[in-house]
């Protein structure tokens, strides 16, 4: 396993039209960490990163239809989420995986499940 994040993201064109929208909007508006215990402490704050999350998707996906910007956008998400216990990335990396699949493409570089694996 690389000791680091992967360097290259593959680029591809996402087809953002409206059903694609709508479903970001019913994800980012919808209940999220379903496996994470609503008294778990760490949910709030994963919560909030997938709330930022959302907006900056729904705010510049139209102006950036590309599986490269998409995937920056989950990098910091990511990087934001580092310190938070193993159930609680699982549940958070299970999330971003959902919606890499609502937006119409996955984790081909292995950057979600790079971050699900760290020590």
């Amino acid at each position: 396993m690389p000791s680091g994040p992967p360097e290259r993201i593959t680029d591809a064109p996402l087809f953002v039209v409206p059903r694609m929208l709508d479903a970001l909007r019913a994800w980012h508006a919808g209940p999220k960490l379903a496996g994470l215990p609503v008294d778990a402490p760490e949910r709030s704050r994963l919560l909030a990163e997938l709330d930022r999350l959302g907006r900056r998707l729904l705010d510049g996906i139209g102006a950036h239809p590309t599986r490269f910007w998409v995937m920056q956008q989950i990098r910091q998400t990511l990087e934001a989420s580092d310190d938070e216990h193993a159930r609680a990335r699982r549940c958070f990396c299970q999330e971003l995986k959902h919606l890499l699949t609502i937006l119409g493409t996955d984790d081909v570089d292995g950057l979600i499940d790079f971050y699900l694996n760290k020590l």
